[in-house]
């Protein structure tokens, strides 16, 4: 299983920018669907972007499209999630989860290896 730490988090106005970091160690990203998910007070968690490593394909959730942007660098075996036009319905612990899997997938269940999460809030 590979371990993930995410970083980046913090406290912002709306209308702010902020980038994720998900970092893995252990092993390569290679392989795997990388997604980040967040969970807000009293709610579930939720599917956010995922990313397939190796094709580099992507998908968003249609709450986040067209201002988070998720992408892979290689060389340093990490994800990033960026962050623009942030709202305040965007006050999440963020987490970063990968699975084993060569197509993209939106399935929380599908993901078995989860980072300890970062905390985002955006105050209005």
């Amino acid at each position: 299983q590979v371990q993930l730490v995410e970083s980046g988090g913090g406290l912002l106005q709306a209308g702010g920018s902020l980038r994720l970091s998900c970092a893995a160690s252990g092993r390569t990203f290679s392989g795997y669907v990388v997604g980040w998910f967040r969970q807000a007070p009293g709610k579930e968690r939720e599917f956010v972007a995922v990313i397939n490593w190796s094709a580099g394909g992507t998908y968003y959730a249609d709450s986040v499209k067209g201002r988070f942007t998720i992408s892979r660098t290689n060389a340093a075996n990490k994800v990033y999630l960026q962050m623009n036009s942030l709202k305040a319905e965007d006050t999440a612990v963020y987490y970063c989860a990968a699975a084993t899997a060569t197509f993209i997938t939106t399935d929380i269940s599908d993901f078995r290896s989860w980072g300890q999460g970062t905390q985002v809030t955006v105050s209005s």
